[in-house]
């Protein structure tokens, strides 16, 4: 699916991506503040650190923000986890690790994703669709490694409990900002981490899921 192309009067793009950068991190601690609906782009560029008339070289519309602000997210945490999520290996370790590594991206941008998820719904009809197809491409990062364990003989799975566990693990992940309010007055990362891979590794060594031969016992 083709980006969607935010216009600007400035052709410098190095320029532009300076004051969109400086717009999205302003952006996103006035979302979490006060949500999208009642934020005005007079605070966005406030916060920004320059003027409404500047913001409006770089932007259209309030949506136009909302939609850099969502697709920078997407972008922040695919490249990490593309950084930290081993698809040859094809192990039950190297899934572990990934688990941890997502979680921990997961934690580190906490407070994007919670206003991502929150605000995503105001997103225009023409961007949401490409928004939401960089989660499923995501999940699908999971996916492969999965897949690896199964044709390896590390896990013995078929394409649905492939794919639900792949989407399993992306929630738990996401759940960590979601549910902060109450896990991380119970849990360290670390805790909630080693709790969830337990939790889910118990689940694909059930009775119809078994392990191989070269599969953790």
């Amino acid at each position: 699916m083709k980006k969607r192309e935010v216009q600007a009067s400035v052709k410098d793009e190095r320029l532009v991506k300076k004051r969109r950068d400086q717009m999205i991190k302003g952006a996103v601690t006035l979302f979490k503040q006060k949500g999208f609906h009642r934020t005005t782009t007079r605070e966005i560029a406030r916060a920004s650190g320059f003027s409404i008339g500047t913001l409006y070289e770089y932007i259209r519309t309030k949506e136009d923000v909302l939609y850099l602000v969502c697709d920078s997210i997407y972008d922040e945490v695919r490249n990490r986890l593309q950084e930290n999520l081993d698809t040859n290996q094809g192990t039950l370790e190297s899934l572990k690790v990934g688990i941890a590594n997502y979680f921990k991206v997961m934690d580190d941008l906490q407070d994007e994703v919670l206003v991502m998820y929150q605000e995503v719904k105001s997103l225009t009809k023409d961007a949401l669709p490409y928004v939401l197809k960089k989660e499923i491409e995501m999940v699908g990062m999971f996916e492969d490694v999965i897949q690896r364990c199964v044709e390896n003989g590390e896990l013995d799975l078929d394409e649905k409990h492939v794919k639900i566990i792949a989407h399993d693990i992306f929630v738990q992940g996401q759940m960590w900002g979601f549910r902060r309010w109450a896990l991380q007055k119970l849990y360290t990362l670390e805790e909630y981490t080693e709790l969830q891979t337990e939790l889910l590794f118990k689940g694909i060594k059930g009775s119809e899921m078994k392990i191989g031969t070269g599969g953790t016992k």
